[in-house]
């Protein structure tokens, strides 16, 4: 949002109550009343009829013992004030509901006033010291005027607890987010937390969109939103709807007004909702839609438009790390392609690889990370093969003894070319590259690792990559038929292969199947 973008206001009807959000009327302050004395019951609602705070009426609910008043708050969580009369049932049952609500319910928001007809009974002090009550008064005392003072105090105590709650689980969204900001899911996490302390601070109605227009428009005007307008971040209401739709799930006059905001490119307040408008430098349009906002300070309009840069610069930014580490990936396959081609095979075999290798890595329970990074490492497992003559790649025939020594040599020049990167990517490639060829009893090559002493790494792209190469087609072989692939396969367990590794891969041979479908090799006049 620029300087010049101009936040535009409807009309203001003072008639009107405050809505939250496409008309719903503000929700009202919860109040329980707990007394055996209907009399007081009566008074306080009638004395307290009209009441507002912060343009939030009041609904009361009303328990006659201490018992009862367990029964409903254990049902009700959340009210903003509990009035409490001591001597009931019993001389100290309001006191016992005291500490049923802080310790049992574990409710340390909602505020608690003794409001007593027998002070000796409960002694103020002590009360205050002992049971986390957090106003006393003698029901003498309380006059209308000092019934209206002691809401109005404690529901702006209770309304600035629940916001510093709100900012903390915002906080907490952020850091967390923040560990990992370039990931999608961390992004949204992001958006959220901030969202959250965003409606927080400014005492907002908590249900608030952050949404984005992926499609970029190449600068033509529109008059609506675009049809794949996503909602990247949902609290309150719309805690839900991360990853959807807009058009799919928001109410009609929600993206009436969002698409208002689009058509006069400006953000708007209108009827208690705020739409703040952005476009980024990709042409991708940002919204952010919050209901039951109240008036806006020129601080909270300053403060809406900071949020709605800053994430979608946030976004823009973790789209181009993804574009950096996508073209990382696009080349690792195109140089284990290049390699493939040079020795006169097929560059799905390094697709069929990585993905084989993938599903193997899973079934073993490795980490999401790790799994990840077998299926992009992999690929590379032969790049040493470029170090290697045409001549000994390309023979048709079984190789002499000096030949297959320099054959050989591929996963040793492949270590060494890919070692001295700091790419985590890379570091496991090379490890791959290294010992891919080793085998479980001992007998494989460069350096006869054997058992666990090989990286899984290695074993597990072994096997994915030995069941693709019998099956297809070489200078040196025709491809083995399915049948012969599984009997050599469960054969050479506990020799070549981990038999765990060769256990995991029966289990998910259907699915190892399909990847050999899904990347068949063309004909060789086909490609």
């Amino acid at each position: 949002m620029s300087d010049d973008d101009e936040l535009t206001f409807a009309a203001e009807d003072d008639a009107q109550p405050e809505l939250s959000g496409a008309g719903t009327p503000k929700p009202k302050w919860k109040i329980v009343i707990v007394d055996d004395d209907p009399g007081m019951h009566d008074v306080t609602k009638l004395t307290l009829a009209d009441f507002e705070f912060a343009g939030r009426g009041l609904s009361f609910i009303s328990c006659y013992s201490g018992a009862e008043a367990c029964e409903v708050l254990a049902d009700h969580p959340d009210p903003a004030l509990i009035v409490l009369d001591v001597v009931m049932e019993s001389e100290h049952a309001g006191l016992d509901v005291a500490r049923y609500i802080r310790e049992e319910l574990n409710n340390w928001q909602s505020r608690i006033v003794l409001r007593t007809g027998q002070p000796g009974q409960a002694p103020e002090r002590q009360v205050i010291a002992d049971y986390d009550i957090n106003d006393y008064k003698e029901k003498t005392d309380l006059t209308a005027t000092k019934l209206y003072t002691l809401f109005c105090s404690s529901l702006r105590a209770y309304r600035d607890i629940v916001t510093i709650e709100q900012n903390r689980h915002g906080l907490e969204q952020v850091i967390k987010a923040s560990a990992n900001i370039f990931e999608l899911k961390s992004m949204n996490k992001f958006a959220k937390g901030t969202l959250e302390q965003l409606t927080a601070l400014l005492q907002f109605d908590p249900s608030a969109l952050y949404l984005q227009d992926s499609v970029p428009r190449g600068g033509q005007a529109t008059t609506s939103a675009g049809e794949d307008l996503r909602i990247l971040a949902g609290t309150g209401a719309f805690n839900d709807l991360t990853g959807d739709d807009a058009r799919n799930v928001l109410p009609a006059p929600v993206m009436a007004r969002l698409d208002k905001a689009v058509a006069s490119a400006a953000s708007s307040y209108e009827d208690g909702d705020f739409v703040g408008y952005f476009k980024d430098r990709n042409g991708a349009t940002n919204l952010t839609y919050m209901s039951g906002v109240g008036m806006i300070s020129p601080m909270d309009r300053h403060l809406l438009k900071l949020f709605i840069q800053n994430v979608s610069i946030a976004f823009e930014n973790a789209q181009l790390h993804e574009d950096v580490a996508e073209t990382q990936r696009e080349i690792v396959y195109m140089l284990g392609e290049a390699v493939e081609t040079r020795s006169q095979e097929t560059g799905n075999h390094v697709k069929r690889v990585a993905e084989i290798s993938r599903i193997l890595a899973e079934a073993y329970g490795l980490g999401e990370e790790e799994v990840e990074l077998v299926k992009l490492a992999s690929p590379l497992h032969d790049i040493g093969k470029i170090g290697i003559p045409d001549a000994i790649l390309s023979k048709p025939g079984k190789l002499d003894p000096n030949e297959w020594e320099t054959m050989k040599s591929h996963a040793r020049l492949g270590h060494d070319m890919l070692a001295g990167s700091n790419r985590t990517i890379l570091k496991a490639a090379a490890i791959i590259a290294l010992e891919h060829h080793e085998k479980w009893d001992g007998s494989g090559y460069p350096n006869g690792k054997a058992g666990e002493d090989i990286h899984i790494f290695g074993r597990l792209t072994a096997i994915a990559d030995v069941f693709d190469a019998l099956g297809s087609d070489r200078v040196y072989k025709q491809a083995w038929p399915m049948e012969r692939i599984v009997e050599y396969m469960q054969a050479e367990s506990g020799r070549h292969f981990d038999p765990r590794g060769i256990e995991l891969f029966m289990r998910n041979l259907s699915e190892i199947a399909s990847v050999r479908e899904r990347y068949m090799d063309l004909p060789a006049d086909a490609e």
